[in-house]
């Protein structure tokens, strides 16, 4: 050891620890969770492909339980205290072209934040298996009606 830098394997640690930390670390952590997450949501209520199904939605709620999720399935110290993915997602209609749109305008708003192709697959890995929980009409179809039966969560 004689003749290196500490400092030196402090640099190493912190350089491996960036690149093997957990996703929410390597995303940003809380604050750049949330901006993306209200980025996200500014995004999906400006596309006729899914925006309709927010309609009845309060937005407040969404974008805190989005953010609260995607920060507990990243690793990171928040708890998700929403409803299931199928309780949430009852009775809404979507297709399977709308879950497909929603997740394209993530992937359009990762990239708006230099979001790594790594860190973007880690997270969508994550975010896929939830189809089957939401997706309830299977069609291509996007732009469809919120059903008159759907029942949003009440605010917060």
């Amino acid at each position: 050891m004689r003749g290196r830098s500490p400092n030196r394997w402090v640099t190493r640690a912190q350089e491996v620890g960036t690149v093997e930390g957990s996703l929410y670390e390597r995303l940003g952590g809380a604050d750049a969770i949330t901006a993306a997450a209200r980025a996200f949501d500014d995004r999906a209520g400006k596309d006729d492909r899914i925006n309709q199904k927010f309609a009845r939605t309060n937005l407040d709620r969404l974008t805190k339980e989005f953010v609260d999720q995607l920060c507990q399935d990243t690793g990171g110290p928040c708890t998700y205290t929403g409803l299931s993915m199928t309780q949430s997602h009852t009775n809404m209609g979507v297709t399977n072209g709308e879950f497909d749109a929603f997740m394209e305008d993530l992937v359009a708003v990762l990239d708006d934040f230099k979001v790594g192709k790594a860190e973007q697959d880690e997270l969508l890995n994550l975010l896929r298996p939830m189809r089957a929980d939401i997706v309830e009409v299977d069609s291509s179809q996007v732009g469809t009606p919120l059903p008159s039966a759907f029942a949003p969560a009440p605010p917060l």
